[in-house]
C-alpha cells in the first residue's frame, strides 16, 4: 500500500454523494465494515486510488444509513454481513438476504425461482470429501443451472470479536488463524495495517524477507489449484503430477521457514526468518526444479485436447461482471483486468518493475484462471530465484518512518487475490480488526458464472476458483 491514509467524517445525509464523489475522483473499493460505537454505529469504506488510502466514515443513526450497493456492487456482501454482525440497516438495499445469519426460515436467504419444471438441488453443507462446511442451493430445469444460492459461515469463529482488546502485536495471530492455506497474506495484512497505525516503516531486509514468504505461498497454491482442476476433468496424470509437485513445496516452506504452512513467519515490527547463504543456494536449487517440471507439466495439459474441450468456455465471468463484481488476483486477470496488489511497490515489500500476470486469452472462463496460474507459477519462480541468489542479511525491522493513521489498513495479494485488513486501536490495545480476504471478494462471482452452466460442470467451475471457506467464515 502506499501513500497515506485519508479519512473523511461524512454527514450521514451526505453518505451516497460522498462515495458518488469519491467513485468520481477514481477511488477504486477496498472494503466496507461497521465499527461498534455505542447506540449509533459507524460505518467506513475504505477506498485506494494513485495517491493512496482514503477511508470515508459515517454515522448509521439509530443503526441507519444508505446503502451504496447501486453505486458499488461489489459492496452487497459487506452490507450484508454488517447488517447480519452489527445490525446495521442499509436502506435501498432490499431484499437485505442473510449472509453471515442462518435464519430457518429459507426466504430469508434464498432468491426465489419460479417457473415451469423447476426443482431445487441441495448440495451441503456436509460434503464427501474432507472439506469445509459450505452450502449450494441451486435452482435447476433439467441439468441447467438457472440459479445458485451461497451460504457458508457454518465455522464463523468471530476472531474480530477475539482480537479486540487484544495487545496490537497480538492481532497478527488472529489473522493467521482465519486460513492455513493464505497464512502469510492475511498475517501480513495486518502486520502492515498495525505498522501504519504505529508509523513504522519495514527496512529492506524485512522487506525482502516478507516478498519470500507471500511468494513461496503462492507456489504451493498455485501448484495445488492446477492438481485440483486436473482431478475435476478426470485427468489424473496431471492431478498426481501436480499434487507432487505441490508437496515438494511445501517441504521446501518447512526447510526455509520451519513450516509446512509457514505459520509464525510474520510479526508486527519485525521478520522471524533468518536464511543463510548454503540455505538459500539448496532452496534456490529446488525452487528452480520445481518451476520448470511445473512449466514442462503445464505445456502438456496444452497439447491434451480431451483436457482442454474440458477446461475452455467454461464457467464464464466476463470483464464487465468481473468489474461489477470487484473480482480480485487470478480471477480478475483472466477476466481481463490488469490488476495486482504486488504491482506498484507497495509498502512493505519487494517487487521491483513487477507487471500482472496477463493470459494468452482472457476469456474469463476455467482455461483462463489456468492459465493466469501457470504463468504466475513461472513469475513467481524468477521473484523467488533473484531474492534467494541475495537472501536478507538479516530478520530485518520495521522503524519509524511515516506518520501515524488513525486507521491502519494493510493490502496484500494472497494466491486469490487482493486481501485487505483494518485495525484501529485505543490505548494500545486493539479496538476493531477487520478482515476481508480474497475469497470474500470472489465467491459471489462463482454464484454469477454458474447460471446457464450443468451441474456436471460446477465442481470443475468452483476448482477453477479454489476459494477459501475459511478465510470467509473467519
Amino acid at each position: 500500500m502506499t501513500g497515506q491514509i485519508a479519512i473523511e467524517d461524512v454527514e450521514p445525509g451526505d453518505w451516497r454523494s460522498a462515495v458518488g464523489a469519491a467513485i468520481q475522483a477514481g477511488g477504486q473499493f477496498d472494503c466496507l465494515y461497521a465499527v461498534p460505537a455505542g447506540h449509533d454505529p459507524v460505518v467506513r469504506l475504505v477506498m485506494r486510488d494513485g495517491v493512496g488510502v482514503r477511508v470515508l466514515s459515517t454515522v448509521a443513526v439509530a443503526s441507519r444509513t444508505d446503502s451504496i450497493v447501486d453505486l458499488l456492487p461489489a459492496a452487497e456482501w459487506d452490507e450484508r454481513e454488517a447488517h447480519d454482525v452489527h445490525r446495521v440497516h442499509f436502506d435501498g438495499h432490499e431484499p437485505m438476504r442473510a449472509l453471515v445469519g442462518h435464519p430457518a426460515d429459507r426466504d430469508a436467504w434464498i432468491t426465489p425461482v419460479e417457473g415451469p419444471d423447476v426443482h431445487e438441488v441441495a448440495v451441503g453443507p456436509i460434503h464427501a470429501g474432507v472439506i469445509e462446511s459450505g452450502h449450494f442451493r441451486f435452482h435447476v430445469v433439467g441439468e441447467r443451472i438457472l440459479h445458485l444460492d451461497l451460504r457458508l459461515f457454518y465455522k464463523h469463529r468471530d476472531l474480530e470479536g477475539v482480537a479486540a482488546g487484544l495487545d496490537l502485536a497480538r492481532g497478527v495471530a488472529v489473522a493467521q488463524r482465519s486460513c492455513a492455506p493464505c497464512a502469510v497474506a492475511n498475517s501480513l495484512a495486518c502486520a502492515t495495517a498495525i505498522e501504519s497505525l504505529m508509523g513504522l516503516e519495514p527496512d529492506e531486509d524485512l522487506r525482502r524477507g516478507r516478498t519470500i514468504l507471500l511468494e513461496l505461498e503462492r507456489l504451493y497454491n498455485h501448484l495445488h489449484d492446477l492438481s485440483a482442476l486436473c482431478s475435476g476433468v478426470g485427468f489424473d496424470p496431471g492431478a498426481m503430477t501436480f499434487a507432487a509437485l505441490k508437496e515438494r513445496a511445501q517441504r521446501l516452506n518447512l526447510r526455509v521457514a520451519g513450516h509446512r504452512f509457514l505459520f509464525d513467519t510474520i510479526r508486527t515490527g519485525g521478520g522471524t526468518t533468518v536464511l543463510d547463504q548454503a540455505t538459500a543456494h539448496e532452496a534456490g536449487g529446488e525452487l528452480a526444479s520445481i518451476v520448470r517440471e511445473a512449466g514442462e507439466a503445464w505445456r502438456t495439459l496444452t497439447f491434451m485436447e480431451s483436457v482442454q474441450d474440458r477446461l475452455g468456455g467454461i464457467g464464464i465471468l466476463d470483464r464487465d461482471q468481473a468489474l461489477r463484481r470487484g473480482a480480485v488476483g487470478p480471477t480478475a486477470r483472466a477476466s481481463g483486468i490488469r490488476t495486482d496488489a504486488r504491482a506498484g511497490s507497495p509498502a512493505g515489500l519487494w517487487y521491483p518493475g513487477l507487471e500482472p500476470a496477463r493470459p494468452d486469452r482472457p476469456a474469463g472462463d476455467v482455461a483462463a484462471r489456468a492459465g493466469v496460474r501457470a504463468v504466475e507459477i513461472e513469475q513467481t519462480g524468477a521473484i523467488l530465484g533473484e531474492l534467494l541468489a541475495r537472501p536478507p542479511c538479516g530478520p530485518g525491522l520495521a522503524v519509524a518512518g511515516r506518520r501515524q493513521a488513525a486507521v491502519g489498513v494493510g493490502r496484500t495479494e494472497s494466491p486469490r487475490g487482493a486481501t485487505v485488513c483494518c485495525v484501529e486501536a485505543a490505548g494500545g490495545r486493539i479496538a476493531r480488526l477487520h478482515l476481508r480476504t480474497a475469497s470474500f471478494a470472489n465467491w459471489p462471482a462463482v454464484a454469477d458464472v454458474v447460471a446457464g452452466a450443468i451441474m456436471p460442470d460446477f465442481p470443475l467451475i468452483n476448482k477453477s476458483f479454489e476459494l477459501c471457506y475459511a478465510c470467509v467464515d473467519r
